[in-house]
């Protein structure tokens, strides 16, 4: 699974930016951040407790 957070979380990522210098949809450029961001932190976590 954690093989999967790092592309989802770029991919987010990706979609925030494009979102945010393109189309400036407020509400879902910054859902995308938050779920990025927390995408990013589980996988910290993880790691984390892995070692």
């Amino acid at each position: 699974m954690s093989k999967v957070l790092i592309p989802l979380a770029l991919i987010l990522l990706i979609g925030w930016a494009i979102g945010l210098f393109i189309y400036s949809i407020g509400v879902i450029i910054h859902l995308l951040l938050v779920l990025a961001v927390i995408f990013i932190l589980i996988k910290v976590i993880k790691w984390r407790s892995d070692t």
